[in-house]
């Protein structure tokens, strides 16, 4: 699978918000260089516990920066964040009762998700921002 590349193309225009995807990114691309990688190592639940983590601690950025300045769309995103949590969850409980085919499943599902998010969804959000001088 190939890695992410980061470019402009990725940038919301937010300088904390690009930083912090280029972290998610670097987080994904790690788990991609990953080579044989089972559901019985415990690098799967480190890495999955880790990207839960920060992930949350972006979103929770996000939806602050887009409440505190009153984005319309702030529920429509919210609840996007919320079903990758979810997903996130229902990947931990698939770890603990040793399902193969996860460590690619999981992969696969934060490449997807995530660039299609950035470049779909979090991409409506920067005329906004840029409106409201928020770089």
């Amino acid at each position: 699978m190939e890695k992410i590349e980061w470019n402009e193309g990725f940038s919301v225009g937010v300088r904390k918000l690009d930083e912090q995807h280029k972290v998610l990114i670097d987080m994904i691309n790690k788990m991609i260089e990953m080579q044989n990688i089972t559901v019985d190592s415990e690098v799967v639940s480190e890495v999955l516990n880790k990207m839960t983590e920060y992930a949350n601690f972006h979103f929770n950025t996000e939806e602050n920066l887009l409440k505190e300045h009153g984005y319309p769309e702030y529920e429509a995103h919210k609840a996007m964040h919320k079903v990758f949590r979810k997903k996130t969850v229902a990947f931990c409980m698939d770890t603990m009762v040793h399902k193969k085919s996860i460590p690619e499943e999981i992969v696969s599902y934060l490449k997807d998700w995530l660039t299609h998010h950035i470049l779909t969804e979090d991409m409506r959000y920067k005329p906004f921002f840029k409106e409201k001088g928020v770089w």
